[in-house]
């Protein structure tokens, strides 16, 4: 088989798809991750160490290496979009299909189809967002070389950005900005930012020019155009979202803003007045993709801030959105990633937003009132015990006891409603009877004999460790992987 020319092989004899479906359930995945995991760390280290030339060659090395491209392949077809096709229609759903995939992924004479442009709604709006669909080869592809820049990008990122980064989450974020706003000596001032449309703004001129990767094979991830409604459009700006590899380019293209902020306003160079003054500032940056809050110690400074981060992303294509940019004083406290910061006499609570509150309500209320009219009670408890875990297990670190008791009583609402519609001519004591029972020390659960709906009240509070953000995942493998087990072990203790 000639696995280097065509992406889009011929069907092939039974034989061979036979002895290609045994090659892939075969696979060693232990050995073959951790093979491209050492492929990365040498990357990572080449980059610290200053030796581009180096991280070049390794890069090279695993986007061309066995390991690296059935890594990719499995990575494409286990996530949440492997039952979704591009503009081919085409979906890698067997073994041989996939080891077929594996043999074929090259990048000689490589050339990206266009995406599968569809639209879909946003949070909290009205407004939809465009989403691009690669097909499966193309997404192999950048998955392959996502793997060789991702090291690059964690080592030259900034230490404050935690959206779409290995071993970090929202909630890092979250408590770095406790630990920033937390003391009585700590900034007042925070600028709200949000960038508009980041993914599809940003300076392809800019990132052929600064990003460390194959050049053509880049510029065939960005100029692959996109398909809709039938009409071939092409793409002269952004990354799209949808792509394997759009939120490190959207990552890297932030990265930086950390240290401009930091030699304009932490940096004495010259011990002259002006400089001094913004040496004692108390500015500090958090980011999350392309959300971020800065803080200032005066509303000047904080406007200040606005115009510097405007000018900083002019460049790269991009600019703050008006609408949804704002500076607050931190007594009227502000939302991010569906917590809302504030302080209370001096002390700092973070809790969930009003909006996050209003989305899972919205969401218990459609599941109990319109999804689940004719369905059977131990159905609607699998799927609101869904929701209600996600959700809570999202805010458990937060100061949420009073805001989890309130769901459980709307919920129990709900519930009620739930059973009077079913059964209209029965009273409530018997509605009551029928669906609510008692398990153990637990007196009226609403439950069956297989499962139970998950009772707020008994979740705990649980803070949410600090991460040490100077460390690196291909570096520092095992703090992240020890990071993970205490993560793990405070999350099962919170569930009580």
């Amino acid at each position: 088989m000639n696995s280097s020319k065509s992406t889009t092989g011929k069907t092939e004899k039974l034989k061979d798809t036979k002895a290609l479906a045994l090659q892939w359930d075969s696979m060693n995945w232990c050995e073959i991750e951790n093979a491209v995991n050492r492929l990365q760390s040498r990357i990572a280290k080449a980059t610290t160490g200053g030796e581009r030339n180096r991280a070049k060659r390794l890069q090279y090395l695993l986007t061309h290496s066995f390991s690296a491209k059935a890594y990719a392949v499995r990575k494409v077809t286990t996530n949440q979009g492997k039952k979704t096709s591009g503009v081919d229609k085409k979906l890698w759903s067997t073994s041989a299909s996939k080891m077929k995939a594996v043999l074929q992924l090259t990048d000689k004479q490589y050339q990206a189809k266009p995406l599968r442009r569809v639209y879909i709604e946003k949070k909290n709006s009205k407004k939809k967002r465009p989403l691009g669909i690669p097909t499966m080869y193309d997404r192999a592809m950048q998955t392959l070389y996502a793997l060789a820049l991702e090291p690059i990008a964690e080592t030259t990122a900034d230490t404050v950005s935690f959206g779409f980064r290995k071993g970090r989450s929202a909630k890092d974020a979250g408590e770095q900005i406790f630990c920033v706003l937390a003391r009585k000596c700590s900034p007042q001032w925070i600028v709200e930012g949000d960038i508009k449309g980041c993914f599809d703004n940003i300076n392809h001129e800019w990132l052929i020019a600064n990003i460390p990767m194959d050049k053509r094979i880049m510029r065939q991830f960005l100029k692959a155009g996109f398909i809709y409604q039938g009409n071939l459009f092409s793409t002269q700006t952004g990354s799209p979202q949808g792509g394997a590899i759009s939120s490190i380019y959207a990552n890297m293209a932030l990265d930086g803003l950390e240290k401009l902020i930091q030699d304009k306003y932490h940096r004495n160079s010259r011990g002259n007045i002006e400089n001094h003054y913004r040496a004692k500032t108390k500015v500090n940056l958090v980011r999350y993709a392309d959300d971020f809050i800065i803080t200032a110690n005066s509303k000047e400074i904080a406007e200040e801030l606005k115009l510097l981060v405007s000018h900083f992303l002019q460049s790269r294509g991009l600019q703050l959105s008006e609408e949804k940019t704002a500076i607050t004083h931190i007594n009227n406290g502000f939302d991010f990633l569906g917590w809302t910061f504030r302080k209370y006499k001096e002390k700092l609570i973070v809790k969930p937003s009003k909006d996050s509150v209003k989305q899972v309500v919205r969401k218990l209320s459609d599941i109990v009132l319109k999804e689940s009219k004719a369905s059977a009670q131990e159905d609607m408890i699998r799927r609101l015990n869904l929701v209600l875990r996600g959700w809570t297990n999202y805010h458990q670190h937060t100061v949420a006891s009073k805001t989890f008791s309130n769901i459980n009583n709307t919920l129990y609402v709900l519930l009620q409603r739930w059973a009077k519609h079913r059964h209209p001519n029965k009273t409530s004591w018997w509605r009551l009877n029928k669906y609510w029972h008692g398990r153990g020390n637990k007196p009226w659960l609403f439950s069956t004999d297989k499962n139970e709906l998950l009772n707020l009240r008994t979740i705990h509070i649980t803070r949410h460790p600090n991460l040490q953000i100077s460390k690196n995942p291909f570096l520092d493998q095992r703090y992240f992987k020890d990071r993970k087990q205490k993560i793990q072990r405070i999350n099962a203790a919170g569930k009580g």
